[in-house]
């Protein structure tokens, strides 16, 4: 059911895009630089695309933007997971040796028997 609905937004989201395209089709010009600043250094670079692409691309290039600036400022706690999951893995191993070193043999077969078997290392 879920699965339906899933695909049901999707379905959705796809005609809405298409409309946005359909709708912005007639071409714009693109510059790198403002006319006047253009014309002053020399660089007068521009680019006629339709307007869907200029709208599509600039969510993406946000999109794109936003997932590298979360990755970039979780960094820090990636780091400190990392190192507190090797901690924890080094202690729990000490802490099985040092069980394993203070238990005394038992006496008697049968209380050997019934002991948990320790693992090796």
């Amino acid at each position: 059911m879920i699965r339906f609905f899933r695909y049901l937004l999707l379905a959705l989201l796809a005609i809405s895009l298409l409309t946005v395209a359909i709708a912005n089709r007639d071409p714009v010009t693109l510059q790198a630089l403002p006319q006047d600043m253009g014309l002053f250094l020399g660089l007068s670079w521009s680019i006629r695309l339709p307007l869907f692409l200029v709208i599509f691309g600039g969510i993406g290039v946000g999109l794109l933007i936003g997932f590298f600036w979360e990755w970039a400022r979780e960094s820090k706690h990636r780091t400190t997971a990392s190192t507190t999951s090797r901690e924890v893995a080094r202690l729990e191993r000490e802490v099985t040796r040092l069980r394993a070193a203070a238990r005394p043999e038992p006496e008697d077969e049968v209380l050997a028997l019934l002991e948990p078997k320790q693992k090796a290392g």
